[in-house]
């Protein structure tokens, strides 16, 4: 067996310093991407010690980049988009043309030509969607107004640098400032009709191109498949359909690029925007999941690789108005642009806080910049390092804004900025005089009003799904007080309705535990299914009131100790009880036991048909 292997050694080392670094980062509560960068970096040719094959890497790299926009694609919801379409769509395109503005002017101070400085400043113009959404999953704001504009604004930039992604060769296969291969549809037809098509007709028939092969995904793509994939998932086998899954995903993308000339990532891009229409678009995420991951820890290695740390030192000044262009520049005119739609000062600092970074869109924009030609080898290094610098100071950006908008909040009524109060003003012209909590929680404000119960000797219920509204449902029934801790502002909202005490906000956070007046509490019921949440939640609780009674769920034996561990008295495994139920059943025609139907049955604390909601 031959000892010279670059390929596995590329992927593994790779992979273990990722997951060293990225431990390391979760750590010190960053961005996992921000270890997966720097173990680019220390695995790239300017650092000592271990060097990757530089040959190899790229190719990974684009892997990563076809399965990542093939995630995207997956997750990407035109519904979602139009909902906030009014906002994020205007909003994202001026943000995007300041930004890339800004990048420009700072390009052309370096003496850079137009190209580059154009794919600089688009480069600092689009914000990480994998940064993103992970910021606003920790503080519970994807389902509020401010996480969907947020959400919808990235969508539009995403968009945006797709088509980016399409134009940029195509101008470069003309401008002397790069060296992009000539469209060959347009070559073709500059040669046979004896006329020089120019700038124009390239991009003309790039997009032709484009059309092409759009019109042929929605026409035929969409239909063969979804088709496709339920054949396959007829079949009962799970391995067929995860291989299926990534063949249409790698497939699609390849096939995009050889007939029709369009990228890697906008084929893969469409593949998972297709797939997201069917029913088994969750299914197909959950099993692409595990690969995708795997090849985008990859993607950002090699990225990293690329990195030359010396930048810091040689060019410090140009890195600094770098990270200020990410950093302030974009963020201070996303907050200027929302604030004139006459949105809430705090949903204009949200998203300015989830703009202030850049991370994969950039990186694919600075490699292609690189490999046209396009880009100098000193604008790739300061997207990289602005992009390291600046996920690293996002969480801090976040809490510089959590300070302003409470700040903000703290000021006389009469002080507060447009949009603030005047949809409680309008509530009176409803006529509906004072239930408040019927129109009040609207998906800006639940986030922002926590009021501290004043209940004693009550029951906290952590989530109001399937299995929390029916715990819910048992304890109004037998008139137990009880406050719900649910991070959905629907629910929020039909709770409120209800006349049901509620509040919004991460269980596991020790002031949304502290605002349930958790010291009072008599129990303590977690019907979530997430077990990282339902440890520290159950351990936070016990801290404060070791007399609580902790009743929680679980679907494996081994969540059933580890929540046990962490302080829980009861712990309901669901496929355990379904079992149960099941054997009940049985016992009443092979022993005639009587019959109860799930209203009358006297053990009824769960219902074994929704204890174990596995997909919830």
């Amino acid at each position: 067996m031959p000892h010279d292997t670059p390929l596995i050694s590329t992927i593994v080392m790779g992979l273990v310093l990722a997951f060293i670094f990225g431990a390391v980062a979760n750590r010190f509560k960053l961005p996992p991407l921000v270890g997966y960068l720097i173990a680019g970096v220390l695995a790239g040719p300017h650092t000592p010690g271990f060097v990757a094959d530089q040959s190899l890497a790229p190719e990974l790299a684009e892997i990563g980049v076809i399965l990542l926009m093939f995630g995207v694609g997956l997750h990407f919801s035109l519904k979602d988009l139009l909902s906030v379409r009014g906002i994020a769509v205007p909003g994202a395109i001026v943000q995007i043309g300041f930004a890339t503005l800004l990048g420009w002017g700072l390009g052309a101070l370096m003496g850079w030509p137009l190209g580059g400085s154009l794919v600089f400043g688009l480069a600092l113009s689009v914000a990480s969607t994998v940064v993103l959404l992970k910021a606003l999953q920790e503080r519970r704001l994807i389902e509020s107004e401010r996480g969907k504009i947020a959400v919808g604004w990235l969508i539009v930039e995403d968009l945006a640098m797709v088509l980016a992604l399409v134009l940029i060769p195509a101008a470069a296969s003309i401008s002397g400032d790069g060296h992009g291969a000539a469209e060959p549809l347009s070559a073709g037809l500059s040669r046979l009709l004896g006329l020089d098509l120019g700038l124009t007709g390239i991009i003309g028939m790039t997009l032709l191109k484009v059309v092409a092969f759009v019109g042929l995904m929605l026409v035929f793509g969409r239909r063969i498949i979804p088709w496709i994939l339920h054949r396959i998932a007829h079949t009962g086998s799970r391995e067929l359909f995860r291989l299926g899954v990534l063949a249409i995903a790698l497939g699609v993308a390849f096939g995009a690029a050889k007939l029709f000339g369009v990228s890697l990532a906008l084929g893969a891009f469409f593949a998972g925007m297709i797939l997201s229409e069917s029913e088994l678009s969750h299914r197909a995420a959950q099993e692409s999941l595990p690969l995708r991951d795997a090849f985008a820890v990859l993607f950002f290695v090699s990225v990293g690789m690329l990195f030359d740390p010396n930048i810091l030192v040689d060019n410090p000044l140009p890195l600094l108005a770098t990270v200020f262009i990410i950093v302030i520049g974009k963020s201070v005119a996303a907050f200027f642009i929302v604030l004139a739609f006459r949105k809430p000062m705090s949903t204009a600092l949200t998203i300015s806080a989830s703009l202030a970074q850049i991370g994969e869109f950039s990186f694919i924009l600075a490699a292609l910049g690189s490999d046209l030609g396009l880009l100098p080898g000193e604008g790739r290094d300061l997207i990289l390092g602005g992009a390291i610098i600046s996920i690293i100071l996002n969480p801090l950006v976040f809490v510089a804004c959590d300070w302003l908008r409470k700040t903000q909040e703290t000021r006389p009524q009469g002080e507060m900025t447009e949009g603030t109060e005047p949809a409680a003003q309008a509530e009176p012209t409803e006529g509906e005089a004072l239930p408040a909590p019927t129109n009040r929680p609207t998906a800006h404000d639940v986030g922002e009003e926590l009021h501290a119960v004043t209940l004693t000797d009550h029951a906290v219920l952590i989530g109001y799904g399937r299995v929390g509204s029916i715990v819910g449902e048992k304890l109004k029934s037998s008139d137990t007080p009880f406050v719900v801790i649910e991070d959905s502002d629907k629910r929020i909202g039909d709770l409120m309705r209800e006349g049901i005490e509620a509040i919004y906000g991460n269980a596991a956070s020790a002031e949304v535990l502290a605002y349930a007046n958790i010291s009072a509490a008599r129990s303590l019921v977690i019907a979530i299914p997430n077990t990282f949440e339902a440890c520290s939640a159950a351990e936070q609780a016990r801290a404060v009131n070791p007399s609580i009674l902790i009743v929680a769920r679980a679907h494996f034996d081994a969540e059933v100790d580890v929540l046990k561990q962490y302080g829980a008295d009861t712990v309901i495994m669901g496929e355990r009880e379904i079992a149960l139920g099941m054997v009940d059943r049985l016992a009443q025609v092979h022993h005639d036991r009587p019959h109860y139907e799930d209203a009358q049955r006297p053990d009824i604390i769960i219902e074994p048909s929704e204890s174990a909601p596995a997909k919830e």
